[in-house]
């Protein structure tokens, strides 16, 4: 059974030079790569309140709102073109996912303050959410520190989300914008089962050594 085509693919991060690099940027990423592959070019839109690009009867958003005011543009967006939730796409971080995994799904807790503001302003949670792992401060503090109490403030979680991610993290969340971008003919048809199928079956280790009995 078909969903409805996705028309809208939005990738959340905030704007500027420093912000770039950052693990909070990863939606900005994928919607980069997305627009590389379908040659399209982002233009500044200030009515919408982003960066916006078109191809093939498909729109690419990046809220130039910063993250906590991401629904400002996805709602002033969505009115214009008469876009429905079902249609939409949201790219962003989660740090509840590793690095290196990447989940897709529809509707869900509000999770990042992103995308608590795109469900205030469309006023439903039922959009789908492509979620790029990022890792947590806790498997870092763990890894860092054998005393480690296993408890994480907020202040450490918004200074993990606004850094770089290592070398190894960074290559692990490229790859699985590339498995996304591989799974992007069948979300934009609006088969959703076979994108997620594909997206969440785990790649074989081409690497891997066989096992001799």
């Amino acid at each position: 059974m078909l969903n409805s085509p996705i028309k809208l693919v939005v990738g959340l991060g905030n704007p500027g030079r420093e912000y770039e690099h950052t693990r909070h940027n990863a939606g900005f990423w994928f919607v980069d790569a997305l627009a590389r592959e379908l040659g399209a070019t982002f233009q500044k839109e200030s009515k919408f309140h982003g960066e916006v690009a078109k191809s093939l009867g498909v729109l690419l958003l990046k809220p130039t709102t910063f993250m906590n005011r991401s629904g400002q543009a996805v709602g002033a967006l969505c009115k214009f073109y008469q876009i429905t939730p079902a249609e939409i796409l949201v790219a962003h971080d989660e740090m509840d996912l590793p690095a290196g995994v990447v989940k897709m799904k529809i509707g869900g807790g509000a999770g990042s303050n992103g995308i608590r503001d795109i469900v205030t302003h469309l006023a439903t949670k039922e959009f789908w959410r492509l979620r790029i792992g990022i890792g947590h401060p806790r498997e870092l503090a763990a890894g860092q520190a054998k005393n480690w109490s296993g408890s994480v403030e907020r202040p450490e979680v918004v200074d993990y989300v606004l850094h770089r991610p290592g070398a190894e993290d960074q290559l692990a969340i490229n790859d699985v914008i590339g498995r996304s971008l591989e799974c992007w003919p069948a979300m934009a048809k609006g088969d959703m089962e076979a994108a997620m199928l594909r997206l969440h079956t785990k790649p074989k280790d081409v690497n891997k050594t066989p096992k001799v009995d």
